[in-house]
């Protein structure tokens, strides 16, 4: 069985867009701080690392799957760069209620299992800085990190954790396996 971190994508890997705008083109990606020394700490600790990330913007013609691709391929080779790598990439294109992989929908998830096998759920993780992410955690079954720097943010998130960025929050999970044994 797989541990595994699943890592929203934006807000948390990289630098959000505005609010109601999309990073559409890979000029616009900007890896956040210690982003790539999370990921490699993670890596480091026996986790595999999956990106599980909803992109509307697909959907609504505003991006093309190309675009994403690149996005995704700077992603990578910032990753690589900095001595790292992410296990796998699921992306939701769609338009909310229109599939079961949309985040908080668990489909993200099970596309992961079936690629990379079964998932220690009780040793698996999942970052994100939204409702949707947190949810969709939740009902995977895994332990959550909420992204913010808003206090009293999880009043609405209930998520397990908080922290204040990617690089902390992989901190707080190399801590965590560390003292339980791996298991929550």
């Amino acid at each position: 069985m797989h541990k595994i971190v699943f890592l929203d994508r934006d807000g948390v890997i990289n630098k959000q867009a505005p609010v109601h705008d999309y990073i559409k083109t890979s000029f616009e990606f900007q890896m956040l701080p210690r982003a790539a020394d999370a990921v490699k700490l993670l890596k480091q600790a026996g986790f595999l690392v999956v990106v599980v990330t909803n992109q509307r913007g697909i959907a609504q013609g505003i991006m093309s799957e190309s675009d994403l691709d690149a996005i995704h391929r700077k992603m990578r080779k910032i990753l690589a760069d900095s001595g790292t790598m992410i296990d796998g990439i699921y992306v939701c294109p769609h338009e909310a209620g229109t599939c079961n992989c949309r985040k908080p929908e668990i489909g993200l998830f099970i596309m992961a299992e079936n690629d990379l096998g079964k998932v220690d759920k009780l040793s698996s993780w999942m970052v994100g800085d939204g409702e949707s992410d947190i949810e969709a955690g939740r009902r995977y079954g895994v332990s959550t990190i909420l992204i913010t720097d808003i206090l009293g943010a999880n009043k609405k998130f209930r998520a397990d954790y908080l922290s204040t960025s990617l690089f902390n929050a992989a901190k707080l999970i190399v801590e965590k396996q560390r003292s339980t044994g791996g298991t929550r």
